[in-house]
């Protein structure tokens, strides 16, 4: 079994089918120092943080996660918070910083004997449509590779290998350019809000995340085509603070931006998430906004489907789980989806030269207004906000 990227997908993978006695090796483009420098998303699902205590992987956030339980919408209408922890299901978020989970990880599987080779990109995945694809990598030095298996796990991104040896036609691509973009921003800063914040203004959205105690993401919504660049570190602050309305609520907590990128709000799905011995797992099988924090939660939930489907296969002959694996994936996949749609409709002003702008800026208010008031709608954004 060749697996091909090592974020959380690919080593989730990896843990349970080594486990399970499956021989694989892992495939990662960037050396290991990378992995532990990149940080990403940091919001784990209840259901995440159950998978990986059933397979003995939640060592590092059950000693260093945090729960969280509460989000705050500051808007022109007023504020209010909801204690999501409370609601719905009642279940919570566990905040640890993805690339704290990654070494976690990593640190077992190669604990337990896994084979990882970084600086190894894979070039390509061929004959996939039969039962000995290859994956012909370039390694370090520069020299060709190659390695043949019964299975490859796309779980290298949505620019890896697994997408770019999909034959035309052999799945869909469904896409969709949600017309947002964000400033993403990493502060040495303590938290400023005991919640996940979300301010919704007419110069555009901001959001508060905490990451560590030491440690704060923040996002500002910017024009399309803006580099982060153009943003001096005296203007980042002044804008955060005028749409957190700090006026109101208090300053935020200063220090450092020691990481900034713009990001374009895009999703995307495959369908079917499979072309012949090539399985695709995490983005590499679809693509969400950040708005929602879904990605490396599915990425979680779709690494412990395959690794079931792929042990009934490869080790007991049953291969009823794997012929259902996309399906299976994908009612989640587009679940998340639409929730994730759904908060990037909260979140950002209609465009003022958007036809019909008055009208869905109205809803948009108007779904803030029943979010604070109604308790059905809260109690259903709790329950799609934990859950994948």
């Amino acid at each position: 079994m060749v697996i091909l990227g090592a974020g959380p997908a690919g080593l989730v993978l990896g843990n349970l089918l080594h486990a399970a006695g499956v021989d694989c090796v892992i495939l990662e483009r960037a050396p290991r120092a990378q992995l532990a420098a990149r940080p990403r998303a940091g919001f784990l699902a209840a259901h995440t943080v159950r998978i990986l205590e059933r397979h003995g992987l939640a060592e590092g956030l059950r000693r260093h996660g945090r729960q969280h339980a509460v989000c705050e919408f500051r808007t022109e209408d007023g504020s209010f918070r909801l204690d999501y922890g409370s609601l719905g299901r009642g279940e919570r978020h566990t905040v640890y910083p993805q690339h704290l989970l990654v070494e976690d990880l990593l640190t077992h599987y190669q604990g337990i004997g896994g084979r990882v080779l970084f600086d190894s990109e894979a070039l390509a995945v061929l004959d996939a449509d039969g039962s000995r694809p290859r994956v012909t990598v370039r390694e370090p030095d520069g020299r060709p590779q190659g390695w043949q298996a019964r299975y490859v796990a796309g779980c290298d991104g949505r620019h890896g290998a697994a997408r770019r040896s999909l034959p035309p036609g052999s799945v869909r691509h469904h896409r969709h350019d949600h017309g947002v973009s964000w400033l993403g921003l990493l502060a040495e800063a303590p938290p400023s809000l005991d919640a996940v914040g979300y301010a919704v203004h007419r110069r555009g959205f901001a959001g508060h995340m905490a990451r560590t105690p030491a440690i704060t993401r923040y996002y500002l919504q910017t024009e399309r085509g803006t580099s982060a660049e153009d943003w001096s570190e005296d203007r980042i602050w002044e804008e955060l603070e005028l749409r957190m309305r700090s006026a109101e609520h208090g300053a935020l907590h200063r220090g450092p931006i020691v990481q900034r990128a713009v990001v374009d709000l895009e999703s995307d799905v495959l369908e079917p998430l499979r072309h012949g011995s090539l399985l695709l797992a995490g983005d590499a099988a679809s693509l969400l906004s950040p708005s929602a924090a879904k990605g490396a939660n599915l990425a979680v939930l779709e690494a412990e489907l395959l690794a079931e489907a792929l042990v009934a296969d490869l080790l007991h002959g049953d291969g009823e789980a794997l012929a259902t694996y996309s399906q299976r994936c994908l009612r989640h996949v587009w679940r998340a989806q639409e929730f994730s749609h759904w908060m990037v409709r909260l979140l950002h002003p209609a465009p003022v030269h958007e036809p019909g702008a008055p009208f869905q800026e109205a809803l948009r208010r108007s779904r803030l207004d029943s979010l604070r008031t109604s308790r059905s709608h809260q109690d259903w954004f709790a329950e799609h906000y934990v859950g994948v």
